[in-house]
């Protein structure tokens, strides 16, 4: 439905429905009318042919009967059952123990008769009981007379077999019985004949030929016996449903699959006295052949018809869109940013008014966007402004604490992800409150921002560093070991140590004192990681400040009382610096003190005794 929305589109589709929808209602009706003459010519066809065809055939039937009937008259006939007749009274023989040899006269008779009568498969005389007379056959089928003969069987004979399909003949067959009588109109036997119903199929052919189709002979069970098309024994039956109908609707025509899978409209006459259904069929798609020639031509002229209005309606649509297209693509390109965007107006009519509005409200679009920018341009200065003071400290230029907050919880999950540790360093200038007290506020700034420019310049691009509170200052090393965060806390103590802070005339010094951990497992918030880095720290001033202290995991001695782990860095060595309490008793370097001066030996660096904590976390 999008392309709809074009005038142009609504234009060529008004007009082909315009032209559509009368040519196919005129078309449809047209159809249906020619569809029901079809019908009413076809059905008219087939019950004519389906009636010629019984007539036909009963004719046929008509005309063998008075066949045998006048064979049933001869004396050769008559003389001969009568002489059975007088055998069977003077010599007392039982039914049916007579043979054909017995009458030899009367078989010859009947063998000369049946080469002369084409459609005779068979000539049998029997008597009153029906014990074989003779025969033109050396092996006649039995059979079984009627018992009471009806007033019509001298006349019209009776069917003794309806007519079937017979194997053995590789034939359609029809048994038909004619009473033999004697001079006094007493019946001595019947002359039986079986009949060969594909002798029928010439009187067929011709009724055929009147209007064109087929005719079919069925039996009982809708086998189909004789017909114009050849037939065979192994034809297939029509459907039980089918032929239900043909017998409920004769002369009804109806569409049904025939006996070689094709589709055909038939009508059918029964011919109940011969127990035989008359077919009539046509093929469906014969009779519609000319109906879907006209169909398609007319569907050919209703497209060509539709595509020459639609090409006129293009153009119609073209001639009015054209215009408005060119000021869509000049709206789009001002969407877009382009607003210099110019159109010319040099029609007079609706859609030059049209663009010289447009080309107004270009030019006050132009303008605002020119304020629009210079508002913009300074609000973002602001916010950048606005955003830099969130999260860093006014005086130093650091992280302040809120942002430390969130690169330590950054941090944290990312080392449970991929277990990259991180390492803490809380830093604390020694002293810091006299300092400002003596020298005033004033110096003390400018301490806190000379000793946090050291401590941007001593880290890495990717590490951070971020003002705590106060004298405070914390720096978190990515991807950095406790060992490494050592050297580097040790470096950044001698840089703040070494430099000199303040006027010329009033050059002090100052010290740091720093406190390590590095993050843990069962670490789950920020304030954990600062907690025991802030332990570090004030380790480190206990221990006499200008120092660098490790957070370690604590130890429990037997009368439980909590010491520190041993841990004596090298970086304190190099620095000559006093070492944690106790943390002599590990190192290499009081070893060798020892051993040059057993008696009174002492570690190289100031080493504090341990004192119980009374059993009260932390131990400092």
């Amino acid at each position: 439905m999008r392309s709809l929305k074009s005038i142009r589109s609504k234009i060529v589709v008004f007009a082909i429905l315009a032209t559509l929808v009368p040519s196919l209602g005129l078309g449809l009706m047209s159809f249906r009318h020619n569809q029901g003459v079809i019908d009413e010519k076809v059905t008219h066809e087939l019950r004519s042919l389906a009636s010629y065809a019984r007539r036909e055939f009963d004719l046929w039937i008509q005309e063998r009967v008075h066949d045998v009937r006048s064979l049933s008259t001869s004396t050769v006939v008559i003389d001969g059952l009568d002489a059975v007749a007088r055998r069977q009274a003077t010599d007392s023989i039982g039914p049916g123990s007579g043979t054909p040899e017995e009458i030899p006269g009367l078989a010859l008779y009947l063998r000369s008769v049946h080469t002369r009568l084409t459609p005779l498969l068979e000539l049998t005389v029997v008597d009153t009981s029906g014990r074989i007379a003779a025969s033109s056959t050396s092996a006649p089928a039995p059979v079984h007379l009627p018992d009471v003969w009806p007033q019509s069987a001298i006349t019209e004979g009776v069917m003794l077999e309806p007519p079937r399909w017979e194997a053995a003949r590789a034939a359609p067959t029809l048994t038909i019985a004619v009473p033999v009588l004697s001079i006094d109109n007493e019946i001595l036997g019947a002359l039986v004949a079986v009949l060969d119903l594909s002798a029928v199929q010439a009187q067929l052919k011709g009724a055929a030929e009147l209007p064109p189709g087929e005719v079919i002979l069925l039996d009982a069970q809708g086998r189909p016996l004789v017909g114009t098309p050849p037939t065979t024994s192994h034809a297939i039956p029509l459907q039980a449903e089918v032929l239900q109908r043909l017998h409920a609707q004769p002369g009804l025509p109806f569409a049904f699959q025939s006996f070689d899978q094709r589709v055909v409209l038939g009508v059918a006459d029964l011919s109940h006295e011969r127990s035989v259904t008359v077919l009539a069929q046509k093929d469906r798609a014969e009779v519609y052949a000319a109906w879907r020639v006209l169909r398609n031509q007319t569907l050919m002229l209703i497209g060509g018809l539709s595509l020459l209005v639609g090409l006129l309606a293009y153009q119609i649509g073209r001639s009015i869109v054209t215009p408005l297209q060119r000021l869509i693509v000049a709206a789009e390109r001002i969407a877009g940013g382009d607003l210099a965007m110019q159109l010319p107006a040099a029609r007079d009519d609706e859609i030059g008014r049209l663009t010289r509005v447009f080309n107004q409200m270009t030019d006050s679009l132009r303008r605002g966007r020119a304020e629009i920018e210079a508002a913009s341009q300074t609000l973002q200065q602001q916010n950048q402004q606005l955003e830099r003071l969130s999260v860093t400290d006014s005086l130093t230029g650091l992280y302040n604490r809120r942002k430390l907050d969130e690169i330590l919880t950054d941090q944290i999950a990312r080392y449970q992800r991929n277990r990259r540790a991180f390492s803490v360093l809380m830093l604390d200038i020694d002293h810091f409150k006299a300092l400002n007290d003596s020298h005033g506020h004033l110096l003390g700034d400018e301490v806190l921002v000379q000793v946090a420019d050291i401590l941007a310049q001593a880290i890495r691009n990717v590490d951070y560093a971020a003002r705590y509170g106060g004298e405070e200052f914390v720096i978190v090393l990515v991807d950095t070991s406790s060992q490494a965060a050592l050297d580097t806390a040790e470096r950044i103590r001698a840089k703040v140590a070494d430099a000199s802070y303040g006027a010329i005339e009033q050059r002090i010094t100052v010290t740091v004192s720093v406190g390590v951990t590095e993050c843990r497992e069962d670490d789950a918030t920020a304030d954990a990681v600062i907690a025991r880095a802030d332990q570090a720290l004030y380790q480190a001033k206990d221990a006499g400040r200008n120092r660098v202290h490790p957070r370690y995991a604590r130890a429990t001695t037997r009368r439980g009382r909590h010491e520190p782990a041993p841990a004596c860095p090298a970086a304190l060595h190099r620095a000559r610096l006093p070492c944690a309490p106790d943390a002599h008793a590990g190192c290499n370097r009081c070893a060798r003190a020892a051993q040059r001066e057993p008696e009174t030996a002492r570690p190289p660096h100031r080493a504090r005794p341990v004192r119980p904590c009374g059993g009260r976390p932390p131990c400092r």
